[in-house]
């Protein structure tokens, strides 16, 4: 063995022992007299020293010739440090040296290797097997590590078994785009990468193998930012012979477990509320439940408290909503001015903002007094149930639009409040989503998730009869802290009920059994009642380490624009091996 100890190991227990360690060269520091090395692997750093006219001559030549990153062994004694470092766990002891050998010289990196780094994203990216040699970057793969070692034990605990499905499977009209393969053997064919192992699970399923579950790479060759990925990995799961409750039970119980076990934080009850529920207080259907300001509607289905009163740009929408911000009254006009021009990006498409102040003193004064009167006022506030001190925020449009511009407007305040506190978590489940959604543009129904989830029972008569709008998804979506981590459903696992889905999406039953034909057969050979969810494990690892970028959480992540700048790829075939795929090149 190179190295006796790790150099994260040694304490003041270990005083008197010989050790020989290995690692990089943190930093040299040369006092003439003195010279201390601190040397660094994944375990920790351990300072060497080495003391002129006590240490080796031929030792101390080698160690002033050391440079950052070279890869030393170091042979010494364990002695009590005099200055003692509380900030590294071996800051009690140092290695008193008795010979150094530099394994291996390096170049000077291009970035410093340090928590606080010098290094931009590109150049860590180009440079990433240097990047990750920092701590940061390690303790979140360490992190990744554990959180998938407990998804194992739970699952494990509870009878599911671990199974591999293909990476080189069939390409399907519906979802994502898929990435690609030609194959050698059947020129003009293609494979496609999994963008998940739906249908192999449902397979299984019919196979017997009644738990299963997988932490499998998938693919989507889609737009990139911080939280995608053209290839993640997923915490996919199945089971058979159960209904919804039993699976949420089950993977509550899972999100339960890592919280407990990664980061010893006890989660209290899981609530659950409906995708309805969630669109019309919140305008989206993964809310942030940790603080308020749910959406109160001034003009909608309940009540219309707003018309008739020539504000023309109330009295031309279907919906006048707003929330409440509590406390906030005394903000400034500057203040208000940079919640309107926050609305009015492009990227949210208000037009205005609307304000309504409820002072401490009992007054109400709002940017509309010329419209609305003290008494319109009033309903407002009582709408709102705000008290003195409270701010009014209102926007109004289009149902839809309207409440997802009114979102992003609570998530900024939730964050400029200090609201969405990171140490804090909620979790919940979103259910009852609409099974379809309906494309404009296209003129047809898509599955708001996939073709095989299935309706809820209640509504299966009103998809029979093509009443499609009004069906529900048996589907459900975790989600914590306003980011879905995770969602399934109950699939369907009938051939009947699902050829009607085929037919619902258009497709006609020549395409249906082309593309699924493989499913469908097997539903006739006694499919039992299944479902089941897929975490995103890159953002669920994300979530637990504190920050939005997956790429974090990824040992060797695609950039941007999808390309890993490191060994260069995507990169162009040679001409012959595009000849061998009867692929003509269009360079």
């Amino acid at each position: 063995m190179f190295r006796s100890h790790t150099n994260g190991e040694l304490r003041l227990a270990n005083v008197g022992q010989e050790v020989t360690l290995c690692g990089w060269v943190q930093k040299m520091r040369d006092k003439g007299g003195m010279i201390w090395v601190d040397l660094r692997d994944r375990y920790g750093i351990t300072q060497l020293m080495l003391e002129e006219g006590k240490t080796d001559a031929n030792t101390l030549q080698i160690a002033r010739s050391l440079g950052r990153e070279f890869v030393v062994q170091a042979k010494g004694v364990v002695v009590e440090r005099l200055s003692k470092n509380d900030k590294i766990a071996t800051g009690d002891i140092e290695i008193k040296v008795s010979s150094v050998e530099i394994l291996n010289p390096a170049k000077l990196p291009p970035f410093l290797i340090e928590d606080e780094t010098d290094g931009g994203d590109d150049v860590r990216m180009k440079y990433r097997y240097l990047d990750l040699r920092r701590n940061p970057v390690r303790n979140s793969l360490q992190l990744r590590h554990r959180m998938a070692r407990e998804v194992r034990n739970y699952l494990d605990s509870l009878e599911f078994i671990e199974v591999e499905t293909p990476v080189l499977i069939k390409s399907t009209p519906e979802g994502a785009r898929d990435f690609v393969v030609p194959s050698r053997m059947n020129p003009g064919e293609f494979y496609a990468l999994p963008q998940s192992p739906q249908t192999f699970k449902q397979l299984l399923m019919v196979s017997g193998f009644d738990r299963y579950y997988q932490i499998v790479k998938c693919f989507r060759d889609e737009d990139l930012r911080a939280d995608r990925q053209p290839e993640f990995t997923q915490i996919d799961c199945e089971m058979a012979f159960v209904q919804q409750e039993d699976v949420l039970n089950v993977f509550e119980g899972l999100i339960k477990h890592l919280f407990k076990t990664v980061k010893n934080i006890e989660v209290g009850e899981v609530s659950r509320m409906t995708y309805a529920h969630a669109m019309k207080y919140y305008g989206s259907d993964k809310p942030d439940i940790r603080f308020g300001m749910k959406f109160v509607e001034l003009k909608g289905e309940e009540r219309d408290l707003t018309s008739g009163k020539d504000f023309q740009v109330f009295d031309a929408s279907n919906l006048v909503v707003g929330i409440n911000v509590k406390g906030a009254s005394e903000y400034t006009r500057k203040q208000i001015d940079e919640l309107t021009d926050f609305v009015k990006r492009p990227q949210i498409g208000a037009k205005g903002l609307v304000n309504v102040k409820y002072n401490l003193d009992g007054t109400i004064k709002s940017s509309v007094d010329k419209f609305y009167t003290e008494e319109d006022l009033k309903a407002w506030v009582a709408a709102f149930e705000s008290e003195p001190g409270d701010l009014m925020l209102i926007l109004s449009g289009d149902g839809d639009k309207v409440r997802k511009q009114l979102n992003e407007l609570r998530l900024e305040l939730g964050n400029r409040l200090g609201l969405r506190n990171p140490d804090e978590y909620s979790v919940h489940w979103v259910v009852d989503f609409p099974l379809l959604e309906y494309g404009e543009e296209e003129n047809r129904w898509f599955a708001m998730h996939h073709p095989f989830t299935s309706p809820k029972p209640e509504d299966i008569d009103a998809m029979m009869s093509g009443d499609l709008g009004k069906v529900r998804a048996n589907a459900y979506d975790l989600v914590v802290n306003g980011v879905e981590v995770g969602g399934g459903s109950i699939r369907i696992f009938q051939k009947d009920l699902q050829s009607k889905m085929f037919e619902v999406l258009g497709f006609t039953p020549e395409e249906a059994k082309a593309q699924f034909g493989f499913l469908l057969d097997a539903f006739e050979y006694g499919a039992p009642p299944h479902g089941g969810l897929a975490f995103g494990f890159d953002r669920l690892c994300s979530l637990f380490g504190g920050t939005e970028s997956i790429r974090d959480f990824i040992a060797f992540p695609k950039n941007n624009a999808g390309r890993d700048v490191m060994i260069d790829s995507p990169s162009p075939l040679a001409a012959a091996q595009l000849d061998e795929l009867k692929i003509k090149s269009t360079l």
